[in-house]
């Protein structure tokens, strides 16, 4: 094994998204206030910062106010307010809009801007090293590295140049290590690092399970004539029918408009498959109206936290805590997580900056997790604590209804003493004796399209000579029980045609066409024996998203 040279800083992050880079810029910004010298950098396994970054979005700049105060001046891509926001159920073929009344104060957009949320990663990044932060893009932290007493050192990058039998390329080179005073997981939904600390240091002992939501969006060119910068515009209902979830249209900057669908994970038929239901939405006439006539220009996908409150982990361990997405941040019924995500990474860097200070290192950021517990975070989220349990329990209209009364009642201080409780995704799929398979429309090419043609402008790419990073746990599994009971449910969910079910010497074969990876999760979260372990492939790999 070839010896792997290692760097050290005080902090180390993994994940160049906005909570990560929040918390850099933090780290800095108390250094420099402080007069003193601290060493920060952060690990991006996309090609470029913002590579892999994908959300609606609708971003509230609330923790952005609070870190760079005069961002506005700063020539920011916030620069589309949200005008217009307007809830629609969808029926088969028509709509009937909420009326804003019927909703809370804060979930009417006031103050909000729709923007590609990469774009405001790359701003970010260009913030952070104007204050000396280091940022490595293309390096995949793909190990955590402890000390002799169980705390974090640090991290590896992989290998590169590795060949998928696991011979060393021409071109090979071994991973650097980055030992660090604390080391911050930024990594997003689920995490392959954050997984692992979960089940090495427990820190679910006190939480219900993650759940999540599988969110896949476009971003479409639209004529003039169509256009209204800052129209947002939700929709729940049609056409999911055994499963929830709801649509987003976002017409923001440059004459575009960034639509997507999510599916909430926890449904039950095995036939279902998010990306045909997403198709589908499109072709409901208000939707249709809305693109008709523009032109594709992008397509990704991502797993998105959907648990809330109730399913936050312990936060801080030995050596390292975990931020952003990777804890899981989002507020479900206001579709937004970029704020709380960038506010934990604010609050993590305060508690490791105090630690530096005090000349400790690799112990418990023991202020970090009541910091987020008495911040507006907290606030937040436990105001609808109870809206994604209660419609996954009830469907979408009772459960709505229940949600709506409950969000109301928290908001308004009368505190319900409740807390509804989550069911881990992969136990909910039902076995294919149970449902009848459904029979999707085919593409036309112009409104809908089939996962090849959209994994291509993805950008997605994969160095092929590389070990396979959708490892099995047993290679029997997928036909011996996914096949058997669910018909194989993995060709279905998978937003990227990664995996399909072949022939081979007349014997079914699950092939993994990883190439196609656009790193959204949903197999590793959906699986139903858990036996799909997504592992960081080589950095630099998976999509480019240009403006996502």
């Amino acid at each position: 094994m070839s010896q792997r040279e290692s760097m050290e800083y005080d902090v180390v992050i993994v994940g160049a998204g906005p909570a990560g880079l929040a918390a850099a810029i933090r780290l800095k910004q108390l250094a420099e206030e402080k007069g003193q010298d601290l060493s920060v950098c952060i690990l991006e396994k996309g090609g470029e910062v913002g590579a892999h970054i994908l959300s609606g979005a609708v971003i509230d700049p609330k923790a952005l106010d609070e870190l760079i105060p005069d961002w506005r001046e700063k020539d920011s891509p916030l620069t589309v307010p949200v005008s217009e926001n307007l809830h629609w159920v969808l029926t088969r073929k028509g709509k009937y809009s909420l009326p804003a009344l019927f909703m809370p104060p804060f979930m009417h957009n006031e103050g909000t801007y729709t923007a590609s949320l990469g774009n405001l990663a790359r701003w970010l990044a260009g913030q952070a090293e104007s204050l000396g932060v280091e940022i490595f893009p293309g390096f995949a932290a793909a190990e955590v590295l402890f000390n002799d007493d169980g705390s974090v050192k640090g991290v590896a990058t992989g290998d590169m140049g590795v060949a998928r039998d696991g011979t060393h390329r021409d071109d090979y080179q071994p991973g650097m290590e980055l030992h660090a005073r604390y080391t911050f997981f930024a990594e997003g939904a689920r995490g392959h690092l954050t997984k692992e600390l979960t089940r090495i240091f427990d820190l679910r002992k006190d939480s219900g399970p993650q759940v999540y939501g599988l969110g896949i969006k476009e971003l479409w060119d639209v004529p003039a004539d169509k256009h209204q910068p800052g129209r947002v515009i939700h929709t729940q209902g049609w056409p999911l029918d055994d499963a929830w979830g709801g649509g987003f249209l976002y017409h923001q900057a440059n004459g575009q408009v960034a639509l997507g669908f999510v599916t909430a994970l926890d449904y039950k038929n095995p036939y279902l498959s998010p990306f045909e239901e997403f198709q589908r939405w499109k072709t409901h006439p208000a939707i249709r109206a809305e693109i008709e006539g523009g032109k594709r220009v992008s397509y990704g996908a991502r797993a998105i936290n959907e648990g809330g409150w109730q399913a936050v982990p312990q936060l801080a361990f030995p050596g390292g805590a975990l931020i952003g997405c990777a804890a899981g941040f989002v507020n479900v019924p206001r579709i937004k997580g970029t704020h709380t995500a960038m506010k934990s990474g604010m609050l993590a860097a305060e508690a490791a900056f105090a630690a530096v200070e005090a000349d400790r290192r690799s112990d418990v950021l023991d202020s970090y997790e009541p910091a987020v517990r008495s911040s507006w975070i907290a606030d937040e989220l436990k105001v609808v604590r109870n809206a994604q349990p209660a419609v996954a329990r009830w469907g979408g209209t009772i459960g709505t209804v229940f949600a709506g009364i409950d969000m109301w009642l928290n908001f308004l201080k009368l505190k319900t003493p409740w807390t509804l409780k989550h069911h881990a995704d992969h136990t909910q799929i039902g076995r294919k004796d149970h449902y009848q398979p459904i029979a999707y429309p085919k593409p036309d090419g112009k409104l809908t399209f089939d996962r090849l043609s959209s994994v291509f402008i993805s950008n997605s790419n994969h160095e092929e000579d590389q070990p396979i990073h959708l490892t099995l746990k047993d290679a029997e599994v997928p036909i011996k029980v996914n096949l058997a009971l669910y018909d194989a449910p993995e060709q279905r969910y998978c937003p990227a045609g990664v995996y399909e079910i072949v022939e081979e010497g007349g014997q079914p074969r699950l092939q993994i066409n990883a190439q196609n990876c656009v790193h959204c999760k949903t197999c590793d979260i959906k699986d139903p024996t858990q036996n799909i372990n997504w592992v960081v492939p080589e950095g630099g790999g998976g999509p480019n998203y240009p403006n996502m």
